[in-house]
């Protein structure tokens, strides 16, 4: 980190002032309907399911006694030393719908949280905020003038679908191969089912095995944790399940979080005899019409890698066609001021490398060759038909 800003705790600006730890469950999920940058990542259902409900922590900063942002990490720290981390994922959040954004409000957000995580507790404190190299490039300069560091891993990439314009206007934009395939499906008397039961999300976990079964990978995120959010979040917070039936039986499906003013995109998946519906098509479409009846701005595919995945980069790319951009997050930032937290985190990074490497080494064995651990794939399982 930058020596300027040392291990000390700094002031935060005039008018500002932080609260630690003082809001419950339902105050804190009211409280993210107040931001347009609100997401699952940090509802307090994510960060119980995936690290337990004593290990979640939360800072709301205010100004002038009204809230202008706000972050939840996930704590994770190794028994008797305290060593540890302190892990922000698409936060803090900054954009509150009532006034305009103010980088100030991010600032401040970031400073409080490195004074309460890294100089405080003694934590590494790492941030994964919802920010965009070709849109937002500013803000890394200032998380280098707070005391960030970035990461050396390469910045996830993403595509991003601008809902802002008609209907008639997003379907023009799809490339043509897309749109062709959309006709298709719409022609082919499919059954939409859609909702957020435990029932729907049931029925599509069956034809995301087969998915994971055909395609030879195995999931870095168990999807039966996504199913536990699920049914703890309110009702307002929870996934949207899209499911698509031909001739009754269920051919494909999709799994999408609508809070704040963006979707996300999280799981997607086609059965083994719905390949040829097309009804993968069908169901983004629909899902693009809701959106845009909810106020939705954007639709986040949720990560690209034409290298490594050119399927699913094809399906999405002509999906968004001119509608999309192509972007990269700003990335990964890392605060500390304690050497002892900061070795066992960057010893646990290694180790957790090296695991992810063997895992994906064995997914990409030969079909019949032993396997002695399973593989890992993307969060996002985005059938390409």
């Amino acid at each position: 980190m930058p020596s300027s800003v040392g291990r000390k705790s700094r002031v935060l600006g005039a008018g500002y002032s932080v609260e630690i730890d003082a809001v419950d469950e339902a105050c804190w999920h009211q409280l993210l309907e107040e931001f347009n940058d609100a997401n699952i990542y940090q509802t307090w259902s994510y960060d119980e399911v995936r690290g337990g409900r004593d290990n979640i922590s939360h800072v709301v900063v205010k100004k002038d006694g009204e809230p202008v942002a706000a972050a939840q990490a996930r704590i994770v720290k190794l028994p008797l030393i305290g060593a540890g981390i302190a892990y922000v994922r698409w936060g803090p959040l900054w954009r509150k719908k009532s006034l305009e954004p103010d980088a100030e409000s991010f600032r401040q957000a970031i400073r409080a949280l490195r004074n309460e995580y890294a100089c405080r507790r003694g934590l590494v404190l790492r941030l994964r905020p919802v920010l965009f190299r070709e849109t937002s490039p500013d803000f890394a300069s200032i998380l280098a003038e707070e005391g960030y560091s970035l990461g050396a891993e390469a910045p996830d990439r993403t595509l991003r679908f601008d809902l802002t314009k008609t209907i008639e206007e997003l379907r023009k934009g799809m490339r043509p191969h897309w749109r062709r395939y959309l006709k298709v499906a719409e022609k082919g008397g499919l059954e939409i089912v859609e909702g957020s039961a435990d029932a729907l999300f049931e029925e599509f976990i069956g034809i995301y095995r087969e998915l994971v079964s055909r395609k030879a990978f195995a999931e870095p995120n168990d999807i039966r944790e996504f199913q536990s959010i699920q049914e703890r979040l309110p009702r307002n917070l929870k996934m949207k399940i899209l499911l698509c039936k031909a001739d009754g039986k269920l051919c494909s499906g999709l799994i999408c979080s609508a809070i704040g003013d963006t979707a996300i995109y999280l799981y997607g998946a086609t059965s083994n005899t719905g390949l040829r519906s097309r009804g993968s098509y069908l169901l983004h479409w629909k899902l693009i019409e809701w959106l845009k009846q909810t106020g939705i701005t954007t639709y986040d595919l949720h990560g690209i890698n034409p290298a490594t995945n050119p399927g699913t980069y094809k399906f999405k790319a002509d999906l968004c066609g001119s509608n999309g951009q192509d972007v990269h997050f700003l990335g990964q930032f890392d605060s500390h001021t304690s050497l002892l937290s900061h070795s066992c985190v960057a010893l646990g990074d290694r180790l957790r490398q090296m695991v992810r490497t063997f895992k994906r080494d064995e997914a990409h064995k030969p079909l019949g060759a032993p396997a002695t651990a399973p593989g890992s794939t993307p969060l996002v399982a985005a059938e390409s038909d």
